[in-house]
């Protein structure tokens, strides 16, 4: 038994670690030698590898920082779901938290850092990566390109991991057409707080509930998802025009406020705005269109004409390469670049969210654009609903942005250097109170797959129900309540706990 602990930490030296650690060291090597597992899944801060494997899959810089107070103690890589079940299992018999990270794109860090003096670890799937795709059936079971006729609703970002992306609701450029990426999962597998599998039969209809949409790492491990997949066409378009506020971008988006959550459901057009190297503000329409060309030149001159939208601006492409495109990829890239796991971007960022339920006035947008050329390195997309988001019930899942809404927003802004990051945070959250008249109300609703500390947060490995109201109902409305019994029932003793995680109902 000595003689496998000693294997499983790489030589550590025992007499460094707490006797907490210690215990789940011990309990963890255990169960592996049971199981006849002898790969390296388990990686400590004294592991030569450590850091390289936990900044892996950071994609904000702001949590990059070593000195960071508060590191996982122990970084778990499963390639099977028994290293999870032990994990879980050790984890709560020896107190330490579990913190799940999948692709690493949480806007606020919670799948890494964590609270100070709160002992944690962090459970890291980027080896489950398999997909087994049915066409027969139209589904797929994917672990965290067999036909070019089926797609799924998903974002466009290649680095984004399924089990955040999918429990947090997740949305894409086709899903006024088809809904959610959460709104197509046919079963998942999870382990929960007792270290058992759970299937959708097995973990009955509140807790399959509540894992779509409803953030899964406040219920356990999602390691697997069966998804719906859904029919595309052979060809489909896609387009970009822009306009600065002196070509007369200002009326155009004030006509696309109106008319785009109306338009067809085969027709996306987001919104994005930036500031441009000549100081002035270019709203950017980007469109896909589930057609050719030909199809969509008259629906756009019947929907939007102030457009002006002409054949030459449109490209005809097939899903993948669409997939590639909104991924930043050219569209003649090999697929391959879509398994590429490290990002793009190395930089610092804070989003935050809203959604529209009323058309911003023409003072309010003029507001706006002040405030963006405050900000040269900020950006906004507006994301429209309508279409099958507005026919799938506010209930029928945790996600309850539905009908009603016009669009959503994200805010954005990005910085290299760390000293400015209270500037840039700053800007940001005054341009969010600025934007409180035009927002949705009662509450002021925001997406949890966007998660922003600064709406409240759960502290010190606590959870005051009341506090968690605050942000609960913004991510969640009416569903939150609901969320809170499922948790109350599935985890009461609170063991999956985030700085946002779903409280459970206090003790009477």
């Amino acid at each position: 038994m000595l003689l496998i602990f000693i294997l499983f930490i790489s030589l550590d030296s025992v007499t460094s670690y707490s006797g907490q650690e210690k215990g789940f060291l011990q309990c963890f090597s255990s169960h592996l030698e049971q199981s006849n597992q002898t790969s390296q899944v388990l990686i400590t801060r004294n592991s030569s590898d450590y850091s390289s494997v936990w900044k892996s899959s950071i994609r904000n810089a702001r949590f990059l920082n070593t000195s960071t107070p508060n590191l996982p103690r122990f970084i778990i890589t499963p390639f099977h779901v028994s290293h999870i079940q032990s994990a879980v299992i050790c984890s709560r018999e020896y107190g330490l938290q579990i913190r799940v990270r999948s692709g690493g794109h949480d806007y606020e860090g919670l799948s890494y850092v964590g609270e100070a003096d709160v002992p944690f670890l962090v459970i890291d799937l980027f080896n489950l990566r398999s997909i087994s795709v049915d066409i027969e059936n139209e589904s797929a079971w994917v672990e965290s390109e067999k036909s070019k006729l089926y797609g799924f609703p998903a974002g466009s970002c290649s680095t984004v991991g399924v089990g955040g992306h999918i429990s947090g609701g997740g949305f894409g450029t086709i899903f006024r057409k088809y809904g959610l990426a959460a709104d197509n999962v046919i079963d998942a597998k999870i382990v929960d707080v007792n270290g058992k599998i759970l299937c959708r039969k097995t973990m009955g209809k509140d807790l399959f509930w509540a894992i779509r949409g409803g953030g899964g790492a406040s219920f356990g491990v999602i390691f697997s998802w069966r998804l719906r997949l859904v029919p595309v066409p052979s060809t489909l378009t896609l387009f970009r025009v822009r306009y600065t506020l002196e070509q007369g971008a200002s009326r155009l988006l004030q006509k696309w406020q109106t008319i785009g959550n109306e338009l067809n459901e085969d027709l996306f057009i987001h919104a994005v705005l930036e500031v441009t190297d000549a100081k002035t503000v270019r709203v950017s329409f980007v469109s896909l269109y589930l057609g050719g060309t030909k199809n969509l030149i008259p629906l756009m001159q019947e929907s939007f004409p102030e457009l002006g939208l002409m054949s030459e601006n449109c490209t005809e492409m097939d899903w993948i390469q669409s997939v590639l495109y909104f991924a930043g990829f050219s569209t003649h890239d090999s697929l391959e670049v879509l398994l590429d796991r490290t990002t793009q971007f190395k930089g610092f960022f804070k989003a935050k969210s809203d959604y529209v339920e009323e058309p911003i006035s023409e003072t309010g947008l003029d507001g706006l654009y002040k405030r963006l050329l405050e900000e040269k390195t900020s950006y906004l997309i507006l994301t429209p609903y309508g279409g099958k988001m507005s026919e799938i019930s506010d209930t029928e899942i945790p996600f309850p942005h539905r009908i009603g809404n016009l669009y959503k927003i994200q805010y954005m802004v990005t910085w290299n250097i760390e000293d400015e990051s209270a500037k840039h945070t700053g800007w940001i959250r005054r341009l969010y109170e600025y934007m409180k008249p035009y927002a949705s109300k009662a509450p002021r609703a925001a997406y949890l797959g966007y998660r922003d500390l600064d709406l409240g947060r759960n502290k010190n490995g606590n959870t005051s129900y009341a506090q968690a109201n605050i942000w609960g109902l913004k991510y969640f409305k009416k569903n939150f309540r609901r969320l809170v019994q499922v948790k109350t029932a599935v985890d009461p003793g609170n063991f999956f706990w985030n700085e946002q995680s779903v409280p459970v109902f206090p003790l009477k």
